[in-house]
């Protein structure tokens, strides 16, 4: 099948990436939705054909290249090319101090969330390049945590620098080939794993939210407007971009 935009969502099962497929549904691309949940991934599809739109859940795991790689081919292969991806699969583990940390938690940090990035811009713009009418808009899901020094969590803060690096460096490389290449680096945002956090008492929901200027955390269909907006034709003098959904926080 063939459609006039095709969306790409990774770790689309719940949280940003369920409320980014389901904007970009709304916005006329046809979405696949991706991600290790099965049951949870083919449900956010199926709210997106209940309400009108094109979309398929495609399982991957973005730890490995060849998963990768075979995730943006089953795409093309489900909708006919790739206009939009949104690179938004990563951890964010348990940290202590760096001198305590044992390496193994670094290393998959840094396999799903930097490595998984690369794998994924890297096929996303192979199939971009060569499709007809090549082009199309990348979004890299970074962090306040990839744009300054965060306590107790230096491997996290350390891999989401990385994903700032990639996206500005790959934008430079490929301005001239219309493909566009930004960020979102979200703050505290309200997603269902922070919320059984707070349920369960290990974060204190009126301190989370005092970090932020305005005083509460975001909500993840903010985040999901804003990669929207990154994706669509009025952001297109827009690249290199890491736009901050943070409530002020990096204004301080």
């Amino acid at each position: 099948m063939s459609v006039s935009s095709v969306a790409l969502v990774t770790g689309a099962t719940t949280g940003i990436g369920k409320e980014t497929s389901l904007a970009l549904a709304r916005a006329g691309h046809a979405v696949v939705v991706s991600g290790r949940r099965k049951e949870a991934g083919e449900a956010v599809a199926r709210e997106i054909r209940d309400n009108g739109g094109q979309a398929a859940f495609i399982a991957a795991d973005v730890n490995t290249e060849e998963g990768v790689a075979a995730l943006v081919a089953a795409t093309v292969e489900r909708f006919g090319r790739l206009d939009v991806a949104v690179n938004n699969a990563g951890v964010s583990l348990d940290t202590g101090r760096l001198a305590d940390e044992p390496t193994s938690r670094f290393q998959q940090m840094l396999t799903t969330n930097v490595l998984g990035v690369f794998w994924g811009m890297k096929y996303q713009i192979q199939q971009m390049l060569a499709q007809h009418n090549p082009g199309g808009a990348i979004i890299n899901l970074a962090s306040i945590a990839g744009l300054g020094g965060m306590r107790y969590a230096a491997n996290y803060s350390a891999t989401k620098h990385a994903v700032v690096g990639l996206t500005k460096s790959a934008a430079l490389e490929y301005a001239t080939d219309s493909i566009r290449i930004n960020g979102v680096a979200p703050a505290a945002i309200k997603t269902d794993i922070l919320s059984t956090a707070i349920e369960a008492g290990t974060w204190d929901e009126a301190t989370i939210a005092a970090l932020q200027p305005v005083n509460r955390m975001g909500r993840p269909t903010e985040v999901a407007d804003a990669i929207t907006w990154l994706a669509s034709p009025q952001a297109s003098f827009v690249t290199g971009t890491i736009l901050n959904v943070d409530g002020g926080y990096k204004a301080q």
